[in-house]
């Protein structure tokens, strides 16, 4: 969580801080792009369960790295700090260069899909067409100058960085909930097996209703009560869906 990190329990922080790897709900979002990539639909499987695997073990040659290296103090540094530390000393300067080259280009096409997705989301919203440029630009506009106050202000704080990580891990990790949830509906209506992510689902539910109740930047409620009310909403999540499943059952 950065230079100035307040402890807190391992559920639900820990799948939180790392928000990409195993669960990650704005993966879901890049998917349009990897279908265009393809070029027949029974490529779809080995190619998504191949970079859900990829991108996994990624995850883990990072976490295991930043132990290695931080084992003690790694709360003194920034993650950009710990991505800079462990390049250089495990490639080098070029190579080093090379790899935050590639850990720059992931933020930079996700940016992309971020800002084209926002930009028709208020388009559908306010019912405005983006064939022409200058709709297009009205829309961007606002949205460049949201992210650019981000950016100066991720800059200018010393913590502006870590906080702005700690609420996008919130919201991704919230998204892959809704994402986990419209798949688990369609598995459902297609008679296919919906507990691969049901059980997903009602845990990554559980975690972010934890998290939003524990974290300093959220409500910062006493533990017990957090993990109630996630316990609560894990239900309700529970009720809902055999409720929804019975209703959309065929009659035999």
């Amino acid at each position: 969580f950065g230079t100035k990190y307040e402890p807190g329990p391992i559920f639900p922080m820990m799948f939180i801080s790392i928000a990409c790897g195993a669960i990650s709900g704005f993966h879901a979002t890049q998917s349009p792009l990897m279908a265009r990539c393809i070029k027949n639909e029974r490529h779809g499987r080995p190619v998504f369960y191949g970079a859900m695997i990829v991108e996994g073990i990624v995850a883990l040659i990072w976490a295991a790295a930043a132990t290695a290296f931080f084992e003690q103090h790694g709360t003194d540094f920034t993650a950009a700090q710990v991505v800079d530390f462990i390049c250089k000393d495990w490639l080098g300067v070029i190579g080093g260069i090379l790899a935050v080259l590639g850990v720059i280009a992931a933020p930079i096409t996700s940016g992309d899909t971020a800002m084209r997705s926002a930009r028709l989301i208020l388009a559908d919203m306010l019912k405005m067409e983006q064939k022409s440029i200058s709709k297009r630009l009205l829309l961007c506009a606002p949205l460049f100058a949201a992210s650019l106050g981000l950016l100066i202000f991720s800059i200018m704080n010393n913590d502006g960085f870590t906080i702005i990580w700690r609420y996008f891990s919130w919201c991704n990790q919230t998204l892959s909930v809704f994402t986990l949830w419209a798949i688990t509906v369609y598995l459902v209506l297609e008679k296919k097996n919906y507990f691969v992510t049901l059980i997903p689902a009602l845990f990554m539910t559980c975690v972010v209703t934890t998290y939003i109740c524990i974290a300093p930047e959220g409500f910062r409620m006493n533990e017990t009560i957090a993990y109630i009310i996630g316990g609560v909403a894990t239900i309700t999540a529970i009720v809902w869906f055999a409720s929804w499943k019975k209703k959309n059952e065929p009659v035999l």
